[in-house]
C-alpha cells in the first residue's frame, strides 16, 4: 500500500507498509516517491517517535539525496509490536534492515539522529556489510541516557539516574498527560516560545517545525516513554570494528546528547570527524544548510573511496 502525504510544505513524502522480521507492520517513507532525485540514497534512523518534518533540508526537492526511513513502532502509523518489550535498539536494527530490504538497498550510508545514532552504530557493528558510512547527528553510540544533561556536566551515572527516573515518572503519568498534549495548539506562536526556551533554539523553517512537533505529540506519552526506557537499556557500542568514514555532529548546548560525549565517541573511531554547531538537540532544524553540507561532503567522500 502506498499513499502520499500532502502536509509537507516543500516536498512530497510517500509512505509504504513494510513488515519487519517479527511481523510488526512499519510505516516506511521516502522523500523521492517518483524517483526524480539525482543523487545517492541514505537510510535515516530517525529520532525516537519523530517524523520526516524534523529534516527540512531533506524535504527540499533539490536536496540531492534520496532518503529512506520509517516511523517507529507504535508511532506515525506503524503498529505496536505483539510484545510491548519488543521496541528496543535490537528491534530498531531489525526494522532498519527490513526497510533496506524492502527498498532494495544492499549497502548504503546510514544517518541517525538522537536514539537513531544508537541504532545506526549497532547496525554497523552487527551488519558491517550493509553500511558504507555513518552520519550521526546529536546522538551517541549507546548509553544515551548517561550523556543527557550534558551542559550541566554531571557524572555519567548521575545523569543516567536522573533521566531514567524522570522518564519513569512521566511514563506513569502518561495516560493523564496524553489528552492534553494531543490537543495542544501548535503554530508559529508555540514554535516561537519553544525555540527560545533553551531546549530548542530558533529554527530555519517554523512551519516544518510545527509539523514536526504536531507529529511527535500524536504519540501517546506513556508509549513514548516506554520506548525511551526500553532503548535506555542499550549500552555503549564497541567501536573497534567500525572502520567506515564517520561524521559526528553535535549541538553545543544539547541537553539530550551532550556534545562532549559525542566528541569522545568521535575520538574512539579510526576514521571520524567531529563538528560542533551552536545549537541544541534539534541542530538539523536550526542549522539545516550546515548539517546538509556535512552530509553531502561525507557522501562525496564515500563515493570517491568506492571509485578509488
Amino acid at each position: 500500500m502506498q499513499s502520499t502525504a500532502d502536509t509537507a510544505p516543500a516536498a512530497t513524502i510517500a509512505f509504504r507498509d513494510v513488515l519487519s522480521d517479527d511481523g510488526t507492520r512499519l510505516r516506511a517513507w521516502t522523500n523521492d516517491p517518483d524517483h526524480r532525485i539525482e543523487g545517492p540514497t541514505v537510510l535515516l534512523c530517525n529520532g525516537l517517535g519523530t517524523s520526516a518534518f524534523a529534516w527540512p533540508a531533506l524535504l527540499d526537492p533539490a536536496c540531492g539525496v534520496r532518503v529512506v526511513s520509517w516511523n517507529h513502532r507504535g508511532t506515525g502509523g506503524s503498529d505496536r509490536p505483539a510484545r510491548d518489550e519488543a521496541c528496543g535498539v535490537d528491534e530498531l536494527v531489525q526494522d532498519a534492515l527490513s526497510v533496506m530490504d524492502h527498498f532494495g538497498l544492499d549497502r548504503v550510508v546510514v544517518m541517525g539522529w538522537s536514539i537513531g545514532v544508537n541504532t545506526m552504530f549497532q547496525l554497523a557493528v552487527d551488519h558491517p556489510e550493509r553500511v558504507q558510512g555513518l552520519f550521526a547527528v546529536a546522538g551517541v553510540p549507546g548509553d544515551t541516557f548517561s550523556s543527557m544533561l550534558g551542559p550541566l556536566r554531571l557524572p555519567r551515572p548521575a545523569a543516567r539516574a536522573v533521566t531514567v527516573n524522570l522518564s519513569r515518572v512521566v511514563r506513569l503519568a502518561g495516560k493523564a498527560i496524553t489528552p492534553v498534549t494531543t490537543r495542544l495548539p501548535i503554530g508559529d506562536r508555540a514554535i516561537a516560545v519553544l525555540s527560545h526556551s533553551g531546549f530548542m533554539f530558533p529554527v530555519a523553517d517554523p512551519q516544518l517545525a510545527a509539523a514536526a512537533v504536531k507529529a511527535f505529540l500524536a504519540t501517546p506519552i506513556d508509549w513514548y516513554f516506554h520506548m525511551a526506557l526500553t532503548t535506555s537499556l542499550h549500552r555503549r557500542v564497541s567501536l573497534s570494528g567500525v572502520d567506515v568514514p564517520c561524521v559526528l555532529v553535535a549541538g553545543r548546548w544539547d541537553v539530550l546528547a551532550g556534545a562532549r560525549h559525542i566528541a569522545t565517541a568521535a575520538e574512539r573511531l579510526p576514521d571520524a570527524s567531529y563538528v560542533e554547531l551552536p545549537g541544541s538537540h534539534f541542530v538539523q532544524m536550526e542549522h539545516p544548510d550546515e548539517v546538509h553540507r556535512l552530509l553531502l561532503d561525507l557522501l562525496a567522500r564515500v563515493s570517491d573511496d568506492q571509485v578509488a
